[in-house]
């Protein structure tokens, strides 16, 4: 698992309200490289916006290279794509075979990491796609989700991993031979916060980003507040938070409450009632969807990152978060999820939850044995600690 290190500026950028005028800003004032990397790039106005950023800075000369998920961004057109090729753009997808009558394993490990770093002196990491979060259902606002700008020593850390995925996903599909290109990173520091670039993959960091989590809540002492929009942790971390519960500190889970993939959100809720009888709370996020991949734990420890509480995320797919060991960061993030909360959020309580109907039941039972049975399937190993 990666060191801290002193010394960074981090922004936190809320939604794509904030996240998209900053990264187009960053693309705009590029001089030599780019490297983007998302799980999904769409054709919309965000992607087009993004896209037209990222072919201008190729045509005056820097290199840009974008890495998409061959699943995620399955959609994104031969149009669009053509385009960013004539341009200069450099475009590799990753795992791009997603035929349906597939069935080795190999095919969900998927890049669902969210990293652009420009010139070696900028980066952002955090949970948000390359699409317009504002077109949802019923125009309701924008997706809830966090991402955070980066300066200082991090960067070394962060673009070194941009130029090692790159170049492992080049010579795997034989596009490449040859080291990619490096710049000198600005790493000096520039900002009073420490933090740690922490990645998961199948290789060396298999459970780097897990680990994180269960160092912060089994050293917490007075709060972990957690908000995720895919959760369905493994047994370490049910185990963590209940523990920390019954020794005082306050758990608070912030969930997604609208349904959008029906299988994963009725097998979450299967896990509620252990966790509202081991005295966690849970909220409900009505507002919009909840995308956000974030917690923060004793008001000073912080994550903001790609990875959610799940299977896929711990146990398949490519992920980057940023831990932030700072109070000032904890306290506006904290502040931000209180306002969320508040605003657009319902508290579950442990006795109306135990009056379900029994077709509610049925479905969230039905549910949670097929996450589970697929996860076995899906994964190497470690699939026990979702039963």
């Amino acid at each position: 698992m990666s060191e801290f290190v002193a010394g960074n500026r981090i922004d936190l950028l809320r939604a794509g309200t904030e996240y998209f005028p900053a990264l187009e800003t960053a693309c705009d004032a590029a001089a030599r490289e780019i490297y983007l990397e998302t799980y999904i790039f769409e054709d919309d106005a965000t992607g087009q916006r993004i896209g037209a950023a990222l072919a201008r800075a190729a045509r005056r000369g820097v290199v840009v290279y974008v890495m998409i998920d061959g699943f995620g961004s399955k959609d994104l057109g031969d149009d669009f794509l053509l385009a960013l090729h004539e341009a200069g753009v450099r475009v590799l997808k990753y795992r791009p075979q997603i035929s349906p009558w597939t069935l080795r394993r190999e095919r969900l490990r998927r890049l669902h990491r969210k990293v652009v770093v420009v010139d070696a002196r900028v980066a952002f990491v955090g949970g948000i796609n390359i699409i317009d979060d504002m077109h949802t259902p019923k125009h309701v606002p924008p997706r809830f989700d966090y991402a955070v700008r980066i300066e200082g020593p991090l960067l070394a850390s962060i673009h070194a991993s941009a130029v090692n995925l790159w170049t492992l996903v080049m010579w795997t599909q034989f596009r490449r031979r040859g080291p990619v290109p490096s710049i000198p990173v600005h790493a000096a520091p520039c900002g009073p916060r420490r933090a740690a670039f922490v990645v998961r993959d199948n290789l060396r960091h298999r459970n780097d980003i897990e680990s994180a989590y269960l160092e912060a809540i089994g050293n917490a002492t007075t709060e972990v507040v957690i908000a995720n929009a895919y959760f369905f942790p493994g047994m370490s971390i049910r185990r963590a938070l209940a523990d920390a519960a019954a020794r005082g500190v306050r758990v608070v889970l912030l969930l997604q409450g609208r349904v959008e993939y029906v299988l994963l959100h009725y097998a979450s809720r299967a896990l509620y009632r252990f966790f509202l009888d081991a005295g966690v709370e849970i909220y409900e996020y009505h507002r919009s969807f909840l995308h956000a991949k974030v917690a923060v734990v004793d008001g000073r420890w912080s994550t903001v990152g790609s990875s959610n509480i799940d299977p896929m995320s711990l146990l398949l797919a490519r992920e980057a978060n940023v831990m932030i060991d700072d109070e000032s960061f904890a306290r506006e993030l904290k502040a931000s999820l209180d306002d969320a909360m508040s605003l657009g959020a319902v508290r579950l309580d442990s006795a109306s939850w135990k009056r379900q109907s029994l077709p509610t039941r049925a479905m969230t039972w039905i549910c949670y044995e097929l996450v589970r049975f697929m996860t076995g399937w899906s994964s190497y190993g470690r699939a026990r600690e979702f039963k």
